[in-house]
């Protein structure tokens, strides 16, 4: 069973995952498959992908294609979607599972159906409503030709049954990402914060959509924003590679008291974040992040994919259209100690692991097996 990874963000998905095969395997009950980790390619450095590995106790891939991002979307995905398909063909699993709704995602949701390789999707069923959006494209291709199905919350799972996908390949798992949260915390509260930040003294940036940073007319006012933001608390900045070349290709300065950081390690950020007032991002995962934490969440979007957040109270959408006085007078009732706590949501209880071992032990086992599979039964069912 190949698992997928292309970008930082899918490597904590696919931990809970990998961890919750191990332990499966350690507690004495048969194997059903042989996790293998592929990397496609789109972040390769060691800030954006080895460091990870290491502090998510995951070992290196075992298979890396080498596709590195740029060129575009179409280019990542053509470029992607064809080394799949060439290693599939001289090494077949036999299932792939894929994670988020990066394009390398949809580019291994494509090249596994095409071979008629089963495909579990892990994170299914998101939707932001923004069909211009890249990650709302892939989302929506990838869980429409997806065997197996793991939304976070039951909600979004009632979506896909209503959407019309079988009963049995839907499964509401929980979310992978906090899995890994619960089980790295401790671990992220013991790292050192950077030199001269105390607890709850400051609050944590992140940019990287395409939206907010690719166009000077976009950024210019959240750096406006973020600038009179900073005059009410310090703020720091994780950068990440994407929005420091736009920075340095359009001239835009980062305004006085932000504090950036360079791109940091699975650990360095979650203990960064677990120790801050607030946190103003575009980033899906940091707004998942931030309810388990009863972090306040700014998110600097018009919508999101995950509207759990935003009903679980700690979440705020901050559309730019209505920057600056929407982002201020948040953190101004931040600060004031007004801002709601987070309630509990169902299913985020560090079991998503276990919950998606369960449903691949039946499908593995021909039990409810989706009727794409039933077609073929020549198809080997055990995945390796």
């Amino acid at each position: 069973m190949h698992l997928v990874a292309a970008a930082r963000p899918n490597l904590p998905k696919l931990a809970a995952l990998w961890h919750a095969l191990a332990a499966h395997q350690a507690s004495g009950r048969p194997a059903f498959c042989r996790p293998v980790l592929l990397h496609t390619g789109q972040h390769a450095d060691h800030a954006m992908f080895g460091r990870h590995l290491a502090e998510l106790n995951l070992p290196l891939p075992q298979i890396a294609l080498g596709v590195a991002g740029g060129g575009g979307h179409a280019g990542t995905t053509a470029r992607t979607l064809l080394a799949c398909a060439e290693t599939w063909a001289r090494r077949r699993p036999g299932l792939v599972v894929v994670a988020g709704d990066v394009d390398a995602t949809l580019a291994a949701a494509l090249a596994a159906r095409k071979l008629g390789i089963p495909v579990a999707h892990l994170e299914a069923g998101l939707r932001c409503g923004d069909r211009d959006m890249p990650e709302e494209i892939n989302r929506r291709a990838v869980d429409a030709i997806s065997d197996l199905l793991w939304a976070p919350d039951q909600a979004t799972a009632d979506r896909l049954l209503r959407q019309g996908h079988p009963a049995r390949a839907v499964r509401a798992v929980g979310n992978a990402m906090i899995d890994t949260l619960l089980d790295r915390l401790p671990a992220a509260r013991a790292r050192p914060l950077p030199e001269g930040l105390l607890p709850r003294s400051y609050g944590v940036v992140t940019l990287h959509r395409p939206a907010n940073v690719d166009d000077p007319a976009a950024l210019a006012p959240i750096l406006a924003a973020l600038k009179r933001a900073a005059g009410q608390i310090p703020l720091v900045w994780p950068l990440h590679p994407r929005t420091a070349a736009r920075l340095q290709a359009t001239g835009l300065r980062v305004p006085p008291g932000i504090r950036l950081l360079p791109p940091l390690g699975y650990l360095d950020f979650l203990g960064l974040m677990a120790r801050a007032r607030l946190v103003a991002t575009d980033s899906g995962g940091v707004q998942e992040e931030a309810s388990l934490l009863d972090l306040p969440c700014l998110t600097l979007r018009p919508s999101t994919e995950r509207p759990v957040t935003v009903e679980s109270g700690s979440n705020r959408l901050i559309p730019p259209a209505s920057l600056p006085e929407s982002l201020t007078g948040a953190v101004e009732e931040i600060l004031a100690g007004a801002w709601p706590p987070s309630r509990p949501i169902p299913l985020w209880d560090g079991r998503a692991g276990p919950r998606m071992v369960a449903h691949l032990a039946q499908f593995l086992s021909g039990a409810e097996a989706p009727a794409a599979t039933q077609k073929k039964p020549r198809r080997q069912r055990s995945a390796a």
